[in-house]
């Protein structure tokens, strides 16, 4: 999905990864992640969303929930959008500030305690249920918390798995319940995905629900509440900046933006964001037919995966498709065309593709230098961001 543009853009990505694996630096099934990369890409959302007067809380769940690259990105972006629970412990412990917490993944009661500590600038609530129990805690430690009112999302816009929300008609009654909670204070709406990226040309629009975040904001302005957020996650980056601006928006939440692997990236190689990760891996036997099977672990199922180099001979092959169902103990390659170069067996593969690191089997491998033409490996990781 992203081959073209990383060999295009940053090929001494792919030159150091290959190398790392070929001298046995890092293990097959390694996403090798180019932190200078990553914070320069950071550090150009961070200058043109402060133009914009955009506030942007950076999302790390693509990225293994890295250590290393969670503090180089809070350099520049100091505050972030945590999905869950484990993930805000991390990012607190690397130094990020609690920007947004709870908003794909409501916050455990028993963990509120904890994250409420670190008096985070928002806490987004999907429910009457959970702002009393923020509310509740909050005024245990003594404190008013900010909280962002969830809107459901629009139908057919949302995903499997990620149900929940304030249904629109719904505001009002969740707005009067919240109102009489001492703990809390209604500070702004949000949902997901409030901008997604058209699949024939990678053009960003708006959804349903952001229209519909829009409406809320206007129904709780309506009734005294004042200087609101309005966080609209998804599909966030420097081309979409001027058009959350446009809308009203007051937060983005860039997350594969940090290592310029959007939809629109995809589409159109030349965005300013430039690719921050490959994929290494390696051939672990050959079928009787010829083709190559490549030890997985780390093959994303809505990955869109085109092809894979073999960067010995600088063959390509296509990567054929995987039913989403079954585990990815390998990836079958095309057979090469006749008169290749034989493959063998540990043969360096790299590709690149669109992923989510923290639900992956893999080894994330962070690289420094390649900025300064002085490539070294800095770190090895888990996909949850502990080290190795």
């Amino acid at each position: 999905m992203f081959l073209d543009t990383v060999l295009a853009r940053n090929p001494e990505l792919v030159d150091t990864a290959a190398a790392l694996h070929r001298d046995g630096a890092i293990p097959p099934d390694t996403y090798v992640v180019d932190r200078d990369t990553v914070e320069a890409n950071a550090q150009l959302l961070a200058e043109r969303a402060q133009r914009l007067g955009l506030s942007l809380w950076f999302v790390v769940k693509q990225l293994g929930r890295n250590p290393e690259l969670i503090a180089a990105v809070a350099r520049h972006l100091p505050e972030s959008a945590a999905i869950d629970a484990p993930e805000a412990r991390v990012l607190h412990a690397a130094g990020a500030r609690a920007g947004n917490v709870g908003h794909l993944v409501q916050i455990p009661r028993r963990s509120l305690p904890e994250l409420l500590a670190w008096r985070p600038a928002a806490v987004t609530v999907f429910d009457g249920a959970n702002a009393r129990a923020v509310s509740d805690e909050a005024r245990r430690q003594g404190f008013v918390q900010d909280v962002l009112l969830r809107l459901e999302s629009a139908p057919g816009v949302g995903y499997p798995g990620q149900e929940g929300g304030v249904p629109p008609g719904g505001v009002e009654e969740f707005a009067e319940e919240a109102e009489a909670l001492p703990g809390i204070r209604i500070a702004g709406v949000t949902g997901f995905p409030c901008l997604l990226c058209d699949p024939s040309g990678g053009t960003p629009r708006p959804t349903e629900t952001f229209t519909a975040l829009r409406e809320a904001r206007a129904l709780l302005e309506r009734r005294g509440h004042r200087n609101l957020n309005l966080s609209a996650p998804g599909a966030t980056s420097a081309a979409t900046l001027p058009l959350l601006a446009e809308l009203g928006a007051t937060h983005g939440e860039p997350g594969h933006a940090l290592t310029g692997t959007t939809p629109l990236h995809a589409h159109d190689p030349d965005q300013p964001e430039r690719p921050g990760y490959v994929y290494v891996t390696e051939v672990a036997h050959t079928l009787a037919d010829g083709r190559p099977a490549l030890l997985g672990g780390g093959f994303y199922p809505r990955a869109g995966i085109k092809d894979a180099l073999l960067h010995r001979t600088g063959l390509r092959l296509a990567v054929q498709d995987l039913p989403p169902e079954n585990i990815d103990y390998y990836r079958l390659l095309d057979a090469p065309p006749r008169g290749a170069a034989p493959i063998g067996a540990g043969e360096t593969a790299v590709l690149a593709f669109r992923t989510q690191m923290f639900v992956t089997r893999s080894t994330v491998a962070v690289v420094a230098g390649l900025s300064t033409g002085a490539p070294r490996l800095t770190g090895l990781y888990d996909p949850l961001g502990r080290a190795l």
